[in-house]
């Protein structure tokens, strides 16, 4: 069996725009994945640790935990062994608290990675390959997450590009989820229900090509 960790953030948790609820497993990507992976005869069992308001290596100055870094290795640890990790993070180093752009986003996901590399996994398991995966773009915040982001489509403008460079650099696979889906019109932030689903028949596909390589 292959085991794929998905590490993330509301758009991966499955946040409902608009609302606090959260769709239903087999309505959110990392779930409709699973599905479609055993439908295709490939025996994978995907692991969501996604968190709402998860950066890549930032704080969050009003809720502890939010730093992608922290605890990481021991997420790696735990899931072990592992056939791949979906990195999916970066929209939440743009709320307005921040002032970090594409470039800064893109180098904190490289630390994640180095951490993941760098995980004491126990003798004889592998380390797991990378999935890179470019958020959409925030685009016209509304709501509640009008001040939450307010200005956060300019600072980050040509995140997918800098995550591409990333991966290359760390020779970790890569996807850029905008080439599928914008955000919600409803919220600018977040994945409606028929977004997740088109997100993950995509990335289902790329990772069916990545794990063909075991």
């Amino acid at each position: 069996m292959h085991s794929i960790l998905v590490y993330g953030d509301s758009l991966s948790w499955g946040i409902i725009p608009g609302t606090r609820r959260r769709f239903a497993f087999h309505q959110r990507w990392p779930g409709v994945m699973e599905i479609e992976l055993r439908q295709t005869g490939i025996d994978a069992r995907v692991i969501e640790d996604c968190l709402n308001g998860r950066r890549t290596v930032l704080e969050d100055p009003t809720k502890a935990g939010r730093n992608g870094l922290d605890g990481l290795q021991q997420r790696i640890e735990i899931n072990s062994p592992l056939s791949l990790v979906v990195l999916f993070l970066g929209t939440n180093d743009f709320q307005s608290v921040h002032e970090f752009h594409a470039e800064q986003s893109a180098q904190g996901l490289a630390s994640l990675v180095d951490a993941i590399r760098a995980t004491p996994i126990e003798p004889g398991m592998p380390t797991p390959k990378i999935l890179l995966v470019a958020p959409p773009t925030v685009q016209s915040p509304k709501h509640n997450m009008a001040a939450k982001f307010q200005g956060a489509e300019t600072k980050s403008a040509g995140l997918a590009e800098a995550i591409d460079n990333i991966a290359k650099e760390k020779r970790c696979e890569f996807f850029d989820a905008a080439k599928v889906t914008p955000t919600s019109v409803i919220d600018g932030v977040h994945l409606d229900q028929e977004q997740h689903l088109a997100l993950a028949t995509v990335l289902a596909a790329t990772v069916a090509e990545i794990l063909a390589d075991y």
